[in-house]
């Protein structure tokens, strides 16, 4: 990791090596917090952009919302604490991560201890490789299933739902893959491990609805622009076998941008390499993404 020199923990700036925890801080144990993803760009204008900013803190805000955790911190402030911290560490295109925890104090279920919130940010390349990026990735239905909605709430991204995204991630890396594919618990296709997945086939666009994943926001930018260009894009179920027999597969998120699947369980989708669609949604992306669209603009929150 490139460490950035300061990071911002409940409304103060504290040197990188300082910002510590008690051993005893009850997220660590029981898994109840939330955070984001969120990325800064250096636009073609020279200048520096957090992409959809308010979106990701309101997110953040939903997430806490749902597990019951009330932010000590108005959506305005957590804001501008995002683009101070990129400030204040210099940083024209970073990874941002704001985290919402427990701290220490009472131990057990029903302890009720003061909210931390964190904001940190690092340079960070390609999440699966620029090669993964740039040629496609293979992919694993993993033995794992996506949570379901009514055992640990997909709306929400809660910091201890990601051991399934874990278990799933070293399923598929230990055998071989670059990135695992779940299916949500009546074997419909849901999402990646931490990506949104959508399918092509004869033109058309699917993604899973809404009810077993994380909807991203990048899933939802990318829905936005695809239909901008005209695609039929909808959200519907999706099965396992329609993976196989896709044209194009491809991911979406923060981390990942869009990222390209060719090979899933070992078969070829399409003809093994990034097809039109994929290839015209990555450069799309990256043009708004870098302020090279004024349509977009009101995405772009400039340091």
């Amino acid at each position: 990791m490139d460490k950035s020199d300061w990071i911002w923990m409940d409304g103060k700036f504290v040197p990188w090596a300082e910002a510590n925890v008690h051993v005893l801080t009850h997220t660590l144990h029981y898994g109840l917090g939330t955070f984001e993803g969120i990325r800064c760009y250096k636009l073609v204008d020279g200048r520096s952009a957090i992409f959809r900013l308010p979106e990701h803190v309101r997110r953040l805000r939903d997430s806490a919302h749902i597990l019951g955790i009330e932010i000590p911190f108005s959506q305005e402030e957590l804001v501008e604490a995002c683009l101070e911290t990129l400030r204040r560490n210099r940083l024209d295109e970073c990874y941002v991560r704001p985290l919402v925890y427990l701290g220490d104090g009472e131990m057990g279920l029903a302890a009720t201890n003061a909210v931390r919130v964190a904001i940190a940010a690092w340079r960070w390349g390609a999440y699966l490789g620029d090669e993964g990026k740039q040629k496609g990735i293979t992919a694993k239905i993993s033995s794992f299933h996506r949570l379901h909605s009514n055992t640990l709430m997909s709306k929400a991204k809660t910091v201890g739902n990601y051991v399934n995204s874990i278990l799933a991630s070293q399923e598929a890396r230990s055998g071989g893959f670059g990135e695992a594919l779940m299916l949500d618990t009546e074997g419909f296709v849901a999402e990646g491990s931490g990506e949104n997945l959508f399918v092509v086939r004869d033109g058309v666009v699917r993604t899973p609805g809404a009810h077993s994943i994380l909807p991203g926001i990048t899933r939802d930018t990318a829905m936005r622009l695809l239909r901008e260009s005209g695609l039929d894009v909808r959200e519907e179920r999706v099965t396992r076998d329609d993976l196989y027999i896709a044209d194009e597969i491809f991911l979406t998120g923060t981390a990942v941008e869009v990222t390209p699947v060719r090979e899933v369980d070992r078969r070829r989708v399409g003809d093994g390499s990034p097809g039109p669609v994929t290839t015209r949604m990555q450069k799309r992306y990256d043009e708004v993404v870098r302020g090279g669209d004024p349509k977009h603009a009101s995405w772009l929150s400039h340091l």
